[in-house]
């Protein structure tokens, strides 16, 4: 499949046509906000696959950004008991 990249003005100003491209598959369509790319229009058939797949980027990213706070300040840190506790509630970990 076909990318293309569009500033967020022309997205906005060509909204329909973007939101076609994207339903008939011609292209997923890459938004840039001042030249860099913010977000990224896809298929929801093609999201709901990567789903998982985003929760454990997202879910690794959170752990490297704790990391380095730790690293940088060590009174940060935090028990097991706490994280999984916080977890829990946010339904990403099972009980």
């Amino acid at each position: 499949m076909a990318t293309e990249t569009i500033s967020s003005r022309e997205a906005r100003t060509r909204w329909r046509d973007v939101l076609d491209k994207v339903l008939t598959r011609s292209a997923d369509v890459i938004i840039e906000r001042s030249g860099k790319p913010v977000a990224v229009l896809i298929p929801v058939e093609d999201y709901e696959q990567l789903i998982d797949e985003l929760d454990d980027l997202r879910a690794a990213r959170r752990a490297a950004a704790a990391y380095k706070e730790y690293q940088q300040d060590s009174s940060v840190a935090r028990s097991l008991e706490e994280i999984s506790a916080d977890l829990k509630a946010e339904g990403l970990l099972d009980e």
